[in-house]
């Protein structure tokens, strides 16, 4: 087996050091044609697939195999979502700090390359500690892509002219999600062994990582901005907004890490685990578009009381029946409403910071990721505790009704 392991990774990193061409040892690119929209764009989404789909988002369907095959408990399973919640939280804090453009670009840089390796590393043990370790840089990648990426993305279409707006960008997390749910029942068919699984997954990585690679935004001019990376708005508007974005993380992290387990828990449901978890991608990458449009319509701030009351819904339903139907409506509702919730939220920090956009949603995300290191914790201890979602899932829904009590303040202050 760890020879089978050991031989994958050999074959990985050969993989890996064709993809670029090297001079002296430094990974130059090929392309160097002046970049349209599409390209930039696609290489984030393409981003945001590796840095949030596989280094965040593979553990999810990969995780009752993981269970069954390693003996890892509900505690610890979510232990290690609530490492990789810490990591990305460190990302965060970093990029709320990162004022130098060139470090933004490098720090994503990192971040896509490491997402590949990080996945690799799940699968040459059933270590704890090394486990934690991969995880946690899981972590900091989605930190990159999710902020630093948009960052840059959204900084580049200002600049270049092109609509602010970040939709067709978090297109990638639901892609991501398809990616990973598909490509997990797939490769399940394949490899049966979890440890396999991981490491195809990391090949996976390789395709993504190219598009991604070449059409990256190219670092701007050095523009001296003052005062302006702040996110404009009274102390009390930034208060409300950071507790209702806490609220929002709670609920995403929840679904994003025991999807497939609440799923499976069910003896009649079993199987349908990763298909749950593709509806949400399914649901998530149409939703990015109808967000945007809703919020043209009326207001950001009105969109994302919308999306809130929707997710609500979409949590509960598993709590009120055990039915197949509820269950896949509910990830059905909430693919198609967390990807609002972020878009939304993220894209209205940018616009409020335009010299620096990522520091502005960096600084907000922060209670986004103290969410999801808290919510994890306390989902897997519930869920041990009583042998069942439900309370979790009736605590996630009176979070987020928190959070929308108090959105509904910052709309309200508004009018």
């Amino acid at each position: 087996m760890r020879e089978l392991n050991r031989s994958a990774i050999r074959n990985f990193q050969v993989c890996i050091s064709s993809v670029f061409i090297s001079n002296k040892g430094k990974v130059i690119t090929v392309y160097s044609k002046p970049l349209q929209a599409w390209q930039v764009i696609t290489s984030g989404i393409c981003g945001l697939i590796l840095t949030i789909g596989l280094a965040r988002f593979a553990y999810t369907p990969l995780l009752p195999a993981m269970q069954l095959q390693t003996g890892l408990s509900d505690s610890g399973a979510g232990a290690l979502a609530a490492i990789n919640y810490a990591g990305y939280m460190t990302g965060v804090l970093i990029a709320s700090w990162m004022d130098d453009e060139k470090w933004r670009h490098r720090f994503y840089e990192w971040g896509m390359w490491l997402a590949v390796f990080s996945t690799a590393t799940m699968s040459i043990t059933d270590s704890m500690p090394v486990w934690f370790v991969s995880r946690y840089v899981g972590g900091l990648c989605g930190a990159t892509g999710m902020l630093l990426g948009s960052g840059l993305v959204l900084g580049w279409l200002m600049r270049q002219g092109h609509r602010p707006e970040l939709g067709v960008y978090f297109m990638g997390i639901g892609l991501g999600v398809v990616v990973t749910a598909f490509g997990a029942w797939g490769l399940a068919q394949i490899f049966p062994l979890w440890s396999e699984q991981w490491m195809a997954f990391a090949v996976v990585g390789l395709v993504f990582l190219f598009p991604a690679w070449i059409w990256r935004a190219p670092v701007p001019p050095v523009v001296t901005h003052k005062n302006n990376t702040n996110i404009a708005g009274s102390k009390r508007w930034l208060f409300l907004m950071f507790v209702s974005y806490f609220a929002a993380g709670w609920g995403f992290v929840v679904h994003a890490t025991f999807t497939v387990a609440m799923v499976e828990r069910i003896p009649q449901l079993q199987g349908f685990g990763s298909i749950a978890w593709g509806l949400v991608g399914v649901a998530a990458i149409p939703a990015v578009f109808v967000w945007d449009l809703i919020a043209r319509q009326v207001g950001d701030t009105r969109a994302l009381l919308l999306a809130f009351g929707f997710q609500i819904i979409a949590v509960v339903l598993p709590a009120i029946s055990d039915s197949l139907t509820a269950s896949l409506l509910s990830a059905l509702g909430y693919g198609a409403t967390f990807i609002g919730l972020v878009s939304l939220t993220l894209t209205l920090a940018g616009r409020r910071a335009p010299a620096n956009p990522g520091k502005a949603m960096a600084r907000l995300t922060l209670a986004y990721g103290l969410a999801q290191m808290v919510a994890p914790v306390v989902t897997g201890y519930l869920t041990q505790s009583t042998g069942s979602f439900h309370l979790a899932l009736w605590v996630t829904a009176m979070v987020m009704t928190l959070g929308l009590l108090l959105l509904m303040q910052v709309e309200r202050k508004k009018s």
